[in-house]
């Protein structure tokens, strides 16, 4: 089954437009014109498109399954002309994933150089790994961001590009400072706010205390580093967090850094498709 992008562009249209006849407009074109269009696609798509309700438009499932595609399809096209114009155009975008666990201060680390630039757009999305890849793959994004590594063998396209490598603390108030205590004497008497198993940096704490001979006393798991943050800055207990996490605690003076986890890493690292014209945003942040 071909399908007729004229009648496609026509839908994408109507979509966004909720109405045939700014949609008509946007085309240039006439409503009956684009009526028929988006008709003839339900016809060759075998599903409605739309739910009518009176005047309204209101997509229907398959409708909202062929408006993802139909944006990836447009975008896409944009792209090209972009790129092959040498990004010319009014503007660039770059669009990144990361796993919604993230640190925002590493993204924002990572994206400063083209954040606020003039004609350039970031945008970002957050999700699980699934979800992540899943837009990857299918060009909604051009780089995911991640802290743990996605699976992979042979038949799987990704690439994986190391971004950083950041050492890992022992994060608390204030007040749990000063007393010259060292690393085992913290581990055994503090309480501690970890992050969740599926972590590889609980994995390498983990490996750190059964090496050590310790049984940590655990208060509070998070799979977020913002939570992590802030319930070290609630003084729950002390956190394993990189230090980048909390760095504008640390400078302020909310948390000090008690310790450093001798061995224990956090790894960033980007993924991202093999493209022929990969975006130029993207080759200037890696």
């Amino acid at each position: 089954m071909k399908l007729n992008y004229t009648h496609l562009r026509a839908f994408w249209a109507v979509a966004h437009e909720g109405n045939l006849t700014r949609a008509a407009e946007r085309l240039g074109v006439s409503q009956s014109a684009i009526s028929t269009q988006v008709q003839t696609l339900e016809d060759r798509l075998g599903q409605p498109l739309f739910d009518r309700r009176g005047r309204g438009l209101h997509l229907t499932e398959a409708g909202r399954i062929a408006l993802g595609h139909a944006d990836v399809v447009f975008d896409a096209g944009e792209e090209l002309v972009a790129t092959l114009a040498g990004q010319d155009g009014p503007r660039q975008v770059l669009r990144v994933g990361a796993l919604a666990t993230l640190s925002r201060n590493f993204q924002m680390q990572f994206l400063r150089p083209v954040l606020g630039r003039e004609g350039t757009e970031v945008i970002l999305r957050s999700g699980s790994l699934s979800e992540l890849l899943d837009a990857l793959e299918a060009h909604r994004l051009d780089v995911v961001l991640l802290n743990t590594p996605p699976p992979r063998d042979a038949a799987t396209p990704w690439v994986v590009h190391p971004i950083d490598d950041q050492p890992v603390s022992l994060v608390g108030a204030p007040a749990r400072a000063g007393r010259g205590r060292d690393l085992v004497t913290l581990l055994n008497e503090e309480p501690l706010v970890l992050p969740t198993v599926e972590s590889s940096l609980r994995a390498g704490f983990d490996r750190l205390t059964d090496r050590l001979g310790i049984t940590p006393r655990i208060v509070a798991e998070a799979d977020d580093m913002a939570m992590l943050r802030l319930l070290a800055r609630a003084d729950i207990g002390l956190a394993v967090v990189p230090p980048i996490v909390v760095r504008d605690e640390l400078e302020a003076g909310r948390l000090v850094e008690l310790a450093d986890l001798d061995g224990v890493r956090e790894a960033f690292a980007a993924i991202t498709l093999a493209r022929r014209f990969p975006n130029a945003l993207l080759q200037e942040l890696l």
